[in-house]
């Protein structure tokens, strides 16, 4: 079936399956399909300069697809994975670690371990060494359900 296609829409077929994975990707974006579809696309911008040569098959063309495919899949991740960069909001998504080294006071006293403190608007359990409510606590940590604690000194 795919010879038959290939042959029929001639250098084409290539850029049209291009097209459509490019078109995939912005219906799906996960920026992996884009490598595939410029690749398609490459085989398509060949295929019209070697369409009337013999050695041109269908088979050779497959080939130069895949390997294609995979160099440019390769050399994108490559390129764009530094694109990113350093986020102005590193601690965004990551609440708990943000709070660390701040201060805050005793909403409940810390009793066998366990306690509570309001930093902003939000309580957060805490545990740390026993303190009375009111007490200043700075916050060495974060254990992902819970702050860990330390009492302020002086």
């Amino acid at each position: 079936m795919i010879p038959q296609m290939v042959v029929a829409l001639g250098p084409w077929s290539w850029i049209i399956i291009g097209l459509v994975l490019l078109a995939a990707e912005l219906a799906a974006p996960g920026v992996f399909l884009i490598w595939i579809g410029l690749a398609a696309m490459l085989v398509g911008a060949l295929s019209l300069l070697f369409w009337e040569q013999s050695l041109w098959s269908w088979q050779l063309q497959l080939v130069i697809f895949a390997a294609l495919a995979v160099a440019i899949t390769l050399i994108g991740r490559r390129l764009f994975a530094h694109a990113h960069g350093e986020s102005d909001e590193p601690m965004l998504n990551r609440r708990g670690d943000s709070l660390v080294g701040r201060t805050a006071t005793l909403a409940e006293p810390i009793r066998e371990g366990r306690g509570r403190i309001k930093l902003d608007d939000s309580s957060w359990s805490v545990s740390g060494p026993d303190l009375p409510a009111g007490m200043r606590v700075r916050v060495a940590a974060w254990t992902g359900t819970e702050l860990i604690v330390e009492p302020v000194v002086g």
